[in-house]
């Protein structure tokens, strides 16, 4: 009889450790983020790739995040929202434009010369988004980061000084808003996803495009085009990216690897990568400078003809923001004094 006891509290122990160690083995989780850009650009290089490791060390191990770069999870950019909403993938970084219309009030940051510090417009971003998208346009998503690129500017086959050099130029553009600028300057806009661009210009199906010089390099643009039109102290025009994460994914974990998450998330974060973003820009200009381009730096009195070509931009804006049941006017005004607020 006391065998059977003993063989008995045996099989209860063991059936006790057991279960005590798949619990713990499932606070362990690996996390998928995917995102368009080669692992080589900066994007990647400088803020994906340091913050996972900064998650797995906040997290003692626990979070193991493996990241799949150039799409390689499949699908196209503009499924990259979707995706992580799905649970194709647990994290992404993607530019919310890309699907026109789902995040209007992002669209803010987008619009003509309304920034020229990507630090403190992305911090602005943040909180912005935290009193107007998290629990609307965003509610869907867990979101890590909220962040925009340096000075946007033009990279085009002939030199484009004045607004009247965009005549008849097809000129990509990243989103609805910045498409909308683009032909109020009167170029033709061509919309399509960042690693489209190299064999849109090299077959000729666009003359120019707008991007920020950070990402120039990775795209072989000062290869493929020989003039570079800088707005001075000004940015013709930024994009708004986010960091997203399956909401699901992210309420399922514990609270100790959501600390974890949240500890290398938020304000901090997203100004972090605006800042790295707009400094990796330098040299993406010293590449173009070395291989012998045109840079066009326009004078004040140039950058105020293209201001006031494209003041209309922010007025239907705002008049489509009123039409969407939005205070488009207010939303502008706080954008601004966000940015203001966050300048350094």
């Amino acid at each position: 009889m006391s065998l059977m006891k003993n063989a008995l509290k045996g099989f209860a122990v063991a059936a006790a450790l057991a279960v005590t160690g798949a619990s713990a083995q499932a606070q362990d989780v690996t996390l998928k983020f995917h995102q368009f850009l080669p692992q080589q650009a900066n994007v990647p290089k400088l803020i994906i790739d340091p913050w996972i490791q900064r998650v797995e060390e906040a997290s003692g191990g626990k979070i193991k995040i493996d990241h799949f770069p150039s799409m390689q999870l499949g699908g196209k950019p503009p499924e990259l929202i979707g995706q992580v909403q799905d649970g194709v993938a647990d994290i992404v970084w993607t530019v919310l434009g890309y699907t026109p219309g789902r995040f209007p009030q992002a669209e803010v940051f987008e619009l003509p010369f309304m920034m020229n510090n990507a630090e403190a417009t992305s911090r602005a971003f943040w909180h912005f988004a935290e009193a107007n998208m998290f629990d609307k346009d965003l509610k869907d998503f867990k979101i890590l980061a909220t962040f925009v690129h340096g000075p946007g500017l033009i990279h085009s086959n002939k030199p484009i000084t004045s607004v009247a050099d965009l005549n008849g130029v097809k000129l990509r553009a990243p989103t609805r808003v910045i498409n909308q600028m683009v032909s109020g300057l009167g170029a033709t806009p061509v919309g399509m996803p960042v690693p489209a661009i190299p064999e849109a210009l090299s077959k000729g199906v666009i003359d120019a495009t707008v991007i920020p010089w950070e990402v120039t390099a990775a795209l072989k643009v000062p290869e493929l085009v020989g003039n570079h039109t800088e707005f001075g102290t000004e940015a013709l025009y930024t994009t708004a990216f986010v960091f997203a994460m399956n909401k699901q994914k992210y309420e399922g974990l514990s609270d100790e690897l959501k600390a974890a998450l949240d500890s290398q998330s938020g304000a901090d974060l997203s100004a972090l990568a605006g800042k790295l973003m707009q400094g990796a820009d330098a040299g993406g200009r010293e590449a173009a400078a070395a291989n012998g381009n045109n840079i066009i730096t326009l004078t004040d009195a140039q950058v105020a003809e293209w201001k006031d070509a494209s003041s209309g931009v922010a007025t239907s804006w705002v008049e489509d923001m009123n039409s969407k049941g939005f205070d488009g006017q207010a939303l502008l005004d706080q954008a601004k004094a966000l940015i203001k607020e966050n300048g350094m």
